[in-house]
């Protein structure tokens, strides 16, 4: 395990929720502009239009996590803007935007951390069935190689997808994020075939990116029955493996977990699975609340449905229980499942209103401040007692577009005011400035 200098502290970000000049120099739509642009498509008619307008102001952003002491920013490339179509003619504009973000990174001592795909499929690639299609795979490895070529002589660490489940589930099966569908069938399909592409976007990076360290990031919210009904315990059970297991599993075991897999079989082809199972450098843990389920016919097109959490179990301001215990714990299961070092990719606090500035200009939100507090002292004891966790990055440096609710959750650690674009640094951007500058003079082992 790295001593206490080795630990990195970061924050995350996605292009689609913060860059916004979505019809600036050459980028093309993306699936969520599309969701974006349909009539109650988002919270409050909200778009990502504008977002925070991180595209013209990158610079002020990365002063900023300077000015905090963060060493690493995790931030996703956006497809649509390298490759307008998903493939073929290139932006040079768009590739020149990330140069431009991953040199000021650089200058100012701050590791760049690449991820892929932050849900924001190029609309093109969509029309062509998206990731239905198994064409999807061989698309997104030539855009792998494409930024491999590009900034992979700067850029060290990657990730291919971000909260694969998530994005599969909301979009496949729920039908609550671009592009809304809701098929079993058709989440089965797209979790293959996104799964098959992390294999081929590894493969890229691999040849492309000397020293490369690559991974991917999950969304892991260990899951419970809300009560010990045996169809509750047999819908956490499953629930367990659509949302925790089944995308870690066969990327890094080999094979799906066994309820997923007598389903996902008609769409497995052979040799399919060697080719999603290749070696990784780090575990990405996206880490936000304990989920209870319950068995509910037709819910989430699977059966299941989220129960309640026990009535002892705090909860934060956007309704979400909060136990870092389970962090705890989830760090050490990660750990003991999968071998890996783990960094935790996003950990955070989501407000519905009221984190406003006060008389003096100041953003007190302090029920973010003993989330984060409660969550990183859980995760440094999971890691004094053999948890493999190597950093840490919040979610997130800014309020942005937080997909369906639009502007109207934040979870920033610097408040955006999105009439007029200022930033202004919370009680949480300081509280984790000092925690960081503390934790570096303290003795290892402390």
């Amino acid at each position: 395990m790295s001593g206490h200098a080795d630990f990195l502290w970061g924050a995350s970000t996605s292009c689609f929720q913060i860059e916004g000049a979505a019809k600036e120099d050459g980028r093309g739509p993306s699936i969520w502009d599309t969701l974006c642009a349909k009539k109650d498509g988002i919270a409050n008619g909200d778009t990502g239009d504008v977002a925070c307008d991180h595209y013209h102001r990158y610079k002020e952003d990365i002063a900023l996590m300077k000015g905090m002491g963060l060493s690493a920013y995790r931030f996703s490339i956006a497809w649509p803007r390298l490759l307008p179509k998903g493939k073929g003619a290139l932006n040079e504009q768009g590739l020149d935007f990330y140069d431009r973000l991953i040199d000021g990174l650089l200058e100012a001592n701050i590791e760049p951390w690449v991820c892929l795909y932050h849900w924001d499929l190029p609309q093109a690639l969509q029309d062509l069935g998206g990731w239905r299609n198994r064409d999807a795979a061989g698309w997104f490895a030539d855009y792998a190689a494409l930024c491999a070529r590009r900034y992979g002589d700067r850029v060290k660490h990657w990730a291919t997808f971000n909260e694969f489940s998530v994005f599969t589930l909301f979009a496949y099966a729920l039908g609550w994020g671009a592009p809304n569908i809701s098929d079993r069938q058709a989440h089965l399909q797209a979790m293959h075939i996104v799964n098959l592409a992390h294999g081929a976007g590894v493969d890229a990076l691999r040849a492309l990116v000397p020293g490369a360290r690559i991974g991917a990031v999950h969304s892991v919210q260990p899951c419970q029955p809300q009560d010990k009904a045996p169809e509750n315990i047999e819908a956490a059970a499953l629930f367990d493996e659509v949302w925790n297991k089944a995308f870690p599993d066969a990327q890094l075991l080999g094979h799906y977990p066994e309820r997923i897999a007598r389903q996902i079989e008609p769409y497995v082809q052979a040799g399919d699975m060697a080719r999603i199972n290749r070696p990784l450098d780090w575990f990405g843990l996206n880490y936000y609340a304990p989920m209870f389920a319950k068995a509910d016919a037709g819910g989430m097109q699977w059966d299941i449905g989220w129960g309640a959490a026990p009535d002892e179990m705090p909860l934060s301001d956007i309704g979400w229980p909060m136990s870092p215990e389970a962090f705890q714990d989830a760090l050490h299961e990660l750990t003991r499942r999968y071998r890996l070092p783990i960094y935790v990719t996003e950990n955070g606090y989501g407000v519905a209103s009221g984190e406003e500035p006060d008389e003096k200009g100041e953003v007190q939100d302090q029920g973010r401040v003993a989330y984060l507090q409660s969550h990183i002292q859980a995760m440094l004891k999971a890691r004094r007692n053999g948890a493999d966790v190597q950093g840490y990055f919040l979610w997130s440096l800014l309020d942005n577009f937080e997909w369906g609710a639009g502007y109207g959750t934040r979870f920033g650690i610097v408040h955006v005011d999105f009439k007029t674009l200022k930033r202004i640094p919370k009680a949480s951007a300081k509280w984790y400035a000092g925690f960081i500058r503390s934790f570096r003079s303290s003795p290892p082992g402390s």
